[in-house]
C-alpha cells in the first residue's frame, strides 16, 4: 500500500501554543521559541561551518601553492562540486519533510525506511553526476574558463569523485538525525573531521609538498570519515525505533520520494553561497525540524510563531555579518592568497558582498520553512523563475553587454 508522504493530523488546539494577547506575552513566547531554535540551530550551524571550512581550508592552502592552483581548486569547488553538492543536498532535504512530520506524528518506525529510500535515490543520482567530474575540463572551457585553469580544475575533479559518493551518504544520514534533534553528534563528528583535515592538509601540502593530489585525497577522506562515523552512530542503536535495520520497504513507492527529492534539489541548488549560507543552513535545519514536528503534531500556531522568531533572528545575523565584513575588508583577503592584486579586488568587492549577504540571509531560512511544510515544489517553481528567467539573463546583460564586470557576479 502506498503510504502518505505528509503526516498532517487534525489540529490539536488544546496542546498548541496559546494566542498572544500582549507585548509581554510576545516576548515571553519569543524567548521560549528562541531557546528551542538555538538548541537545534547551534550544532547545525557548527556542523555546516565545519563541513564548508574543510573545502575552504583546502582552497586556502592551494592558494599558497600558486595563483593557478588556487583558481583550479576554487573553480572545482564552486562549479563542479558546488553544482553536485547543491543537487544532492537539496534532494536529501526531502527527508527533512518526511522524517520531520513522521517524527512529530509519532510514526517513528518510518524514519529508517525513508533514510534507506533516500540513500538509494541519491547514490543512483551520483552515477549521473559523475559525468560532470569526468568531463570537467571540457565543461569549464565551454562556459568560458581559460584553458590552463580548466585543465588543472579538470585533473583535480577526477581525484574528487569519491567525495561525490560521500555526499550521497552524508546528506540523508544528516537529515535522518536532524529530524530526531540529534544535532550535537553531527557537530562533534564535523569538528573532529575539520581538525584532522587541517593537520593533514598542512602536513601533506605544505611540509611534504605533495601538491593538489594530496589535498584531494585528504578532502575525500574527511568527507568519508563524517559519513561513516554518523552511520556507525546509527547502527549502534542510538536512534531506537527510528532504525530497525535494513528493509525491502525502502524500494516501495520510490517514485513519490523521487518527485519530492527533485523538487527539493531544484529549490536548494539555486541558492548556495559561502559561509553566511552555512550559518543560514543552521537556521534552515532548525526551522525545518520545528515546523515539520509541530505540523506533524497538529500545532499550526506554534509552527507560525517559530517562523516569525527565526526570520527576525536571521535578519539580525545578516546585519551583524555585513558589519563584520565591512570592518575586516582589508584584513581577511591575505588568508586566502598571497597575490596582492587578488587581495585588492576582494577588498573592493567586500562592501557589495556584505550588502548582498544581508539581503539574501533570509532566503535559506524560508526555504527551511518550505521543507518543513512540504512545499518544495512551489518554492522550486519560484526559484527557477527568479534565477533562470530574471536573474541569469539580467546578469548576462549587465556583465557582458554593459560590461559591469565581476560586481555583477557578486550581486547575482
Amino acid at each position: 500500500m502506498e503510504e502518505d508522504y505528509h503526516y498532517l493530523p487534525s489540529f490539536d488546539s488544546e496542546h498548541d501554543m496559546q494566542r498572544i494577547d500582549g507585548v509581554k506575552t510576545f516576548f515571553h513566547e519569543f524567548y521560549i521559541e528562541s531557546k528551542k531554535l538555538w538548541s537545534l540551530a547551534s550544532p547545525a550551524i557548527s556542523t555546516s561551518i565545519c563541513q564548508y571550512s574543510i573545502a575552504q581550508i583546502t582552497q586556502l592552502f592551494a592558494g599558497h601553492l600558486g595563483v593557478l592552483q588556487l583558481a583550479a581548486v576554487s573553480v572545482e569547488n564552486s562549479v563542479i562540486a558546488g553544482l553536485c553538492y547543491g543537487a544532492l543536498l537539496g534532494m536529501g532535504s526531502a527527508l527533512e519533510t518526511l522524517c520531520g512530520q513522521a517524527y512529530g506524528a509519532k510514526q517513528v518506525d518510518m524514519l529508517g525506511v525513508y533514510l534507506q529510500r533516500s540513500l538509494i535515490i541519491l547514490n543512483t543520482t551520483v552515477l549521473a553526476l559523475v559525468f560532470f567530474y569526468l568531463f570537467a575540463t571540457q565543461i569549464l572551457v565551454l562556459i568560458g574558463q581559460p584553458m590552463d585553469i580548466a585543465k588543472w580544475a579538470g585533473k583535480f575533479s577526477l581525484w574528487m569523485i569519491p567525495q561525490l559518493f560521500a555526499y550521497a551518504m552524508n546528506f540523508p544520514i544528516q537529515k535522518f538525525l536532524q529530524a530526531q534533534s540529534k544535532m550535537m553528534v553531527m557537530a562533534i563528528i564535523a569538528a573532529v573531521a575539520l581538525v584532522g583535515h587541517t593537520l593533514l592538509i598542512w602536513l601533506f601540502m605544505m611540509k611534504m609538498d605533495l601538491g593538489l593530489v594530496a589535498g584531494a585525497l585528504v578532502l575525500n577522506g574527511s568527507w568519508w570519515f563524517m559519513a561513516l562515523a554518523q552511520f556507525v552512530y546509527i547502527l549502534c542503536g542510538t536512534c531506537g525505533e527510528a532504525w530497525s535495520g535494513f528493509t525491502s520497504k525502502a524500494f516501495e513507492n520510490i517514485w513519490g520520494f523521487v518527485r519530492l527529492s527533485l523538487a527539493s534539489g531544484v529549490m536548494i541548488c539555486t541558492s548556495i553561497v559561502g559561509w553566511m549560507f552555512m550559518l543560514c543552513i543552521g537556521f534552515n535545519a532548525a526551522i525545518s525540524v520545528r515546523v515539520s514536528n509541530e505540523l506533524g503534531a497538529g500545532h499550526p500556531r506554534a509552527a507560525k510563531f517559530s517562523v516569525l522568531v527565526v526570520s527576525i533572528t536571521s535578519l539580525l545575523f545578516g546585519v551583524i555579518i555585513t558589519i563584520a565584513l565591512f570592518l575586516a575588508r582589508s584584513r581577511y583577503p591575505p588568508l586566502f592568497t598571497n597575490n596582492f592584486e587578488v587581495q585588492q579586488v576582494v577588498s573592493e568587492l567586500t562592501p557589495l558582498l556584505g550588502t548582498t549577504i544581508m539581503l539574501n540571509g533570509l532566503q535559506p531560512t524560508l526555504s527551511g520553512v518550505a521543507i518543513g511544510a512540504g512545499w518544495q515544489t512551489y518554492v522550486a517553481y519560484i526559484n527557477v523563475v527568479c534565477y533562470y528567467v530574471f536573474g541569469i539573463p539580467l546578469g548576462l546583460i549587465l556583465c557582458f553587454i554593459l560590461n559591469r564586470g565581476v560586481k555583477v557576479i557578486v550581486i547575482f
